[in-house]
């Protein structure tokens, strides 16, 4: 039988709701009951890494994480890794473990949107199925995986679309790779994965603004003046500005790499419009434009290369293709 290490680091699923209705962290995790559930999947090694709701994971507490993985490796042989975590950051974590860690076997995050004790909880639904899918031979090779209502996504593509559905996980560009049944695991598509950088620390900043009609520039100046490393901004779609801000972007980009994404669902940014503040504009300004990622696997990206001190050309062949 295959061996699976069970990470948990906290967040809905491992809470209950109180009998005021607030849902709240539990020192017992109520996962371990599940458990028994599972011993016909694979044996289970569990570590409780951290009990976090996931507005309170942060980049160096993932960077502890993507560590704490790769020392477990070491150590033991697993054939593959389930982290539960909290669905507001999840997308986060697993992108970063993408970014850091890659998948030597396969890595999946699940979570849950209703606590354990709610009626319709599915939190053990996500775990089993999050477990089937980590013993697959079918998740070689695939990334880090997010499984979560029966479907199956790359970190690089998913994202939490809804504040309290469990369907809330989609893949808004290219679609899940595939769905567990009750019978089987189907992965129909295999994502493109690049290098990957395991870094020790984490001492760069990146900010976020997204872009509004009329921006003030002062926002983006303040950006330089708190001294942040680089700046990820949330333009208007396929890549343009409002003319108010492109000095400030000009300013910007002579100190820090700026990386450009769309505050539109679905689509990816390009240098099509040659009016003031259009993506001809910026691309000639030097701003770096994504692949279709989303502002906050963005952020996490930019951060990871500029402490690598990746140069601009390497950044832009970062951003160009996953």
């Amino acid at each position: 039988m295959k061996s699976l290490l069970l990470i948990h680091t906290g967040g809905t699923i491992a809470m209950a709701q109180d009998h005021a209705g607030h849902v709240l962290p539990n020192d017992i995790n109520p996962l371990d009951a599940s458990l028994p559930r599972a011993t016909d999947i694979a044996n289970i090694t569990t570590r409780h890494f951290a009990n976090l709701p996931s507005p309170h994971m942060t980049p160096d507490i993932m960077l502890r994480l993507a560590h704490f993985i790769e020392s477990e490796l070491k150590k033991e042989h697993y054939d593959g890794v389930v982290i539960t975590h909290g669905t507001d950051t999840l997308e986060e974590t697993a992108y970063f473990l993408h970014l850091t860690l890659g998948a030597p076997v396969p890595i999946v995050l699940t979570g849950a949107m209703r606590s354990s004790n709610e009626v319709g909880s599915d939190g053990e639904f996500n775990l089993i199925t999050a477990l089937r899918v980590a013993v697959s031979e079918a998740a070689r090779g695939k990334g880090v995986l997010v499984v979560f209502n029966g479907e199956i996504h790359s970190a690089f593509n998913v994202t939490k679309t809804h504040t309290s559905s469990v369907d809330t996980f989609k893949s808004v560009h290219f679609g899940n790779l595939g769905m567990v049944t009750k019978d089987h695991v189907y992965l129909f598509n295999t994502p493109l994965l690049k290098q990957t950088h395991m870094v020790t620390s984490l001492s760069k900043r990146v900010a976020v603004l997204k872009v509004y009609a009329g921006m003030e520039p002062d926002l983006l100046l303040a950006v330089k003046q708190l001294g942040y490393d680089g700046l990820v901004l949330e333009v208007l779609g396929q890549g343009n500005v409002p003319p108010s801000i492109v000095d400030a972007i000009a300013e910007l980009i002579t100190v820090m790499p700026i990386v450009i994404v769309s505050r539109c669902f679905n689509g990816i940014v390009q240098d099509v419009y040659g009016y003031t503040g259009g993506g001809q504009q910026l691309k000639e300004l030097g701003v770096i434009f994504s692949n279709g990622l989303n502002s906050q696997k963005a952020r996490l990206k930019l951060m990871v290369e500029l402490e690598i001190d990746a140069s601009q050309l390497e950044l832009e062949e970062s951003f160009r293709v996953e």
